[in-house]
C-alpha cells in the first residue's frame, strides 16, 4: 500500500479516474495520483464527481491544494472515508489561478502556515499525509533553505516528499515552470543522504523507464508526469523491473479493458468521450497508431471504438498499417478496409 518506488504524477485535466484506470490496466503496481483538487471543493462541492474512482486504480492517493488547516483537514478526512490510500498536499503548482487562490507554490513563501496545514491533516487522518514540492520559490533556492523545510514538514508528520527537482518562478506560465527553471536532481539525492529515515521520490524531467531505473539507485521512488501521459505503454515493463510482477498486457488487451470499462461507464451517464480522449496516445509509435488517433478523434464514439479496434486487430495479424479513405470517410465500414500504405 505504501510502495512509492514509481508513480504518475498528478497533472490537471489529465489523471481524472478514466486515465486512471488506463494507467492501471498497463501497470498493476505503480502508485497514482489524482489531478489536484481544492480542498473547499472537497467540502462544498459534488463529491461524486471530484473523488469517485474505481476499485481498480488502487494504489491511489487524492492530491489537495488550499491554504486553510481546518478545511484542508477535513478535506483530508473525507478523502480517507472514500477509500483513498494516501492524502497529498500541493507544494508546486504555480500558476495563477494557484496563486489568487493562495495555494500551491506560493505556500512555501509561509513555511510556518504550512507546517499547520500539515498538522492539522496529520491529526485528522490515519492514512499517510504526503507532499509534493518544489525546490524553492524565484529561482533563489538553497540547498540549505530545502533542507530546512524538510526537517520543519517532517517534524509536523510527513515521512513521504515529492520533490519536483526544479525552482518554482512565480511570474512564468505553468509550461514554463516545467521547463525554464533548471534541473537539480542532485539536490534530490543530497536529501535522502541527510534524512535517510525519510522516503523521497524525485520528479521533473524523467522521460523514460530506464532513466527512472537510473535514479531509484539514489532515491525511494520516481514520479513520472506527461511522458506516460504521452504513451501510457513507458510503464508496459514497470511491473517486471520494478515491482517484480509477472503482469504484462498488450495494447490490444488494454484496449479491450477500456472497452469494457467505458461501456460501463456509459449506463451510468458519462459520455464516451471522457475516457476515449485519454485513449489518443494508446497505440503512439506502433503501426496503425496515427490511424488509431484519428478514427477515435473523427468519431468519439464506442461505434467509432469498436471500427478503431477491429483495424488495430488486423494490423495486429498482418504486421502493417491500414488507412481509410479521406477525413469525412471514417465513419463508413467499408472504407476502413480499403488502401494500405
Amino acid at each position: 500500500m505504501f510502495d512509492h518506488r514509481l508513480s504518475v504524477a498528478p497533472m490537471v485535466d489529465r489523471t481524472d479516474r478514466h486515465f486512471r484506470f488506463l494507467v492501471r490496466q498497463v501497470s498493476r503496481g505503480v502508485r497514482l495520483y489524482t489531478e489536484m483538487t481544492v480542498a473547499l471543493g472537497v467540502l462544498r462541492g459534488n463529491r461524486e464527481r471530484l473523488l469517485r474512482f474505481h476499485p481498480e486504480e488502487h494504489p491511489l492517493a487524492l492530491q489537495l491544494a488550499g491554504n486553510d488547516p481546518r478545511v484542508l483537514a477535513e478535506a483530508a478526512r473525507i478523502g480517507e472515508a472514500w477509500g483513498y490510500d494516501e492524502v497529498n498536499l500541493n507544494l508546486g503548482c504555480p500558476s495563477e489561478k494557484a496563486q489568487e487562490g493562495g495555494y500551491g507554490a506560493c505556500l512555501l513563501l509561509d513555511p510556518g502556515r504550512v507546517v499547520e496545514i500539515l498538522r492539522a491533516m496529520a491529526e485528522a487522518v490515519r492514512i499517510p499525509v504526503t507532499v509534493k514540492m518544489r525546490l524553492g520559490l524565484e529561482g533563489q533556492e538553497t540547498y540549505p533553505a530545502l533542507a530546512g523545510q524538510v526537517a520543519r514538514f517532517a517534524e509536523a508528520g510527513v515521512r513521504v516528499f515529492i520533490v519536483h527537482a526544479r525552482s518554482a518562478l512565480l511570474h512564468l506560465s505553468t509550461r514554463a515552470n516545467r521547463e525554464v527553471p533548471p534541473l537539480r536532481h542532485g539536490w534530490v539525492y543530497r536529501l535522502k543522504e541527510d534524512f535517510p529515515g525519510l522516503t523521497f521520490v524525485l520528479n521533473g524531467g524523467v522521460r523514460s523507464l530506464e532513466e527512472a531505473l537510473v535514479h531509484l539507485q539514489r532515491v525511494d521512488g520516481v514520479m513520472l508526469g506527461r511522458a506516460v501521459y504521452q504513451d501510457p505503454f513507458l510503464l508496459a515493463e514497470a511491473d517486471r523491473r520494478v515491482f517484480g510482477l509477472s503482469h504484462r498486457a498488450s495494447r490490444l488487451e488494454v484496449a479491450w479493458r477500456m472497452r469494457a470499462y467505458l461501456e460501463e461507464e456509459a449506463q451510468r451517464g458519462v459520455p464516451p468521450w471522457a475516457g476515449l480522449r485519454h485513449m489518443l496516445s494508446l497505440f503512439h509509435g506502433q503501426p496503425g497508431g496515427r490511424l488509431w488517433r484519428r478514427l477515435l478523434s473523427e468519431g468519439r464514439s464506442l461505434k467509432a471504438l469498436d471500427r478503431a479496434l477491429k483495424l488495430l486487430e488486423e494490423v495486429d495479424q498482418e504486421g502493417q498499417e491500414q488507412e481509410p479513405g479521406p477525413k469525412g470517410q471514417a465513419e463508413a465500414a467499408d472504407g476502413l478496409a480499403r488502401g494500405r500504405v
